[in-house]
């Protein structure tokens, strides 16, 4: 498995840019942030990219309900062997 390089969540307020996106990424019922997001966190406009892209994608559509773009996420993932 690849090794990227990361801030770790508790630097993020003392990182600039990343203070500003912790509040918008923060799984907050964990209370930290989710890996696939924190792998963005020494390019802070690529995490808020990522972020805009699945906002987009969970949230643009009218045609679809919540759940059912969940649903086409969680079989996008087994599909593509993802482990998360």
């Amino acid at each position: 498995m690849a090794w990227i390089e990361i801030v770790p969540d508790d630097e993020w307020a003392d990182s600039g840019p990343l203070s500003d996106l912790y509040e918008v990424v923060v799984d907050r019922d964990y209370g930290r942030i989710d890996y696939i997001m924190s792998v963005h966190s020494l390019n802070p406009r690529s995490l808020a990219a990522h972020d805009g892209v699945y906002r987009s994608a969970m949230a643009g559509t009218r045609t679809l309900r919540k759940a059912e773009r969940e649903m086409i996420a969680l079989v996008v993932s087994l599909q593509n062997h993802c482990h998360y």
